[in-house]
């Protein structure tokens, strides 16, 4: 039996995940995604001011970016949890309804850097350079994230009795039905489980933290920071998976998300291992058209370039 200390030091849940300002919602998951963006904006901007990049270059790059990455990661969701939309008493509009959650980072990250790259291309800018400035920061935007999971009670793990254990409150809407999304707390507790996204936050924490420290300390460029990124992340996810009962698909009785991650922590140390070593320097990183004028200038000066 549960004793009473224990009942007291579990995390309760928020009461809700949305709240009506006048005639418009607004959702804790959309917010805290919003914050994360301006975050991972800001803070690699400057990042990639102190590498000697041009100011402001982060941000045009995220209009790209973000657009792209938004969608990558609703195709990997729905994608990996296909029968949640398109079995028979599922509606396939919902697949449409990003601000209920559900974005997978593999496919926000897969068509952001796709994004990114059309980006630099039209900056004039390199996309592995430009990646090793933003990786801290999209992964603490990742963190920030994952406490708008916290709000919509999603992204947790098994039942547990441990002491941190978080509880997943029953919902319901004004009409009086079960709405885990939009519903408010009835005080009834459904289960204790782990928290796996607070689990993931910290971990997301500590590799921001690392990232920063290795950056600082050797100054690594072409892409490898990124890579790092990736790796630790990937090995982050892989054991928050495993703690995971959640509906998901399975292979071979193996999360999909599992895999996802070995393969791509697998990728990113590959890159890492072969890419080029050393960092760029500070005119490699500026726009194309200002280090062909510079170019220009220096030949026409009789300078060798």
């Amino acid at each position: 039996m549960t004793s009473t200390v224990d009942v007291l030091a579990y995390i309760p849940s928020p009461p809700q995940g949305v709240w009506t300002v006048g005639p418009v919602p607004v959702r804790a998951y959309a917010l805290f995604i919003i914050i994360g963006i301006v975050v991972a904006v800001v803070w690699g901007d400057r990042r990639w001011t102190d590498r000697g990049g041009e100011k402001g270059t982060v941000l045009d790059i995220a209009v790209w970016a973000v657009p792209f990455g938004l969608i990558g990661g609703r195709l990997y969701h729905v994608a990996t949890d296909w029968s949640t939309y398109f079995r028979e008493d599922g509606d396939p509009v919902d697949a449409l309804k990003i601000w209920q959650g559900g974005l997978g980072i593999w496919g926000a990250v897969l068509l952001g850097g796709v994004g990114a790259w059309i980006g630099c291309r039209v900056r004039g800018i390199p996309l592995p350079a430009l990646g090793d400035a933003v990786a801290p920061a999209i992964l603490l935007a990742q963190a920030i994230g994952r406490i708008g999971n916290y709000f919509n009670q999603e992204l947790y793990g098994r039942e547990t009795t441990l002491p941190w254990g978080l509880k997943i409150f029953q919902r319901i809407d004004a009409s009086g039905k079960l709405d885990t999304l939009t519903g408010t707390s009835t005080g009834v507790v459904e289960r204790i489980v782990h928290p796996t996204f607070l689990y993931e936050l910290t971990w997301n924490l500590i590799i921001v933290v690392l990232l920063v420290w290795v950056d600082r300390r050797h100054r690594i460029g072409h892409g490898r920071l990124f890579a790092l990124y990736v790796a630790g992340y990937s090995a982050g996810r892989f054991f928050v998976e495993l703690l995971r009962d959640d509906y998901a698909t399975h292979i071979a009785g193996i999360r999909i998300n599992s895999y996802t991650s070995a393969i791509v922590f697998t990728g990113a140390v590959i890159y890492f291992l072969a890419a080029k070593r050393g960092c760029e320097t500070p005119e490699e990183l500026q726009p194309r058209n200002q280090r062909d004028e510079t170019d220009d200038g220096a030949a026409d000066k009789g300078t060798p370039t």
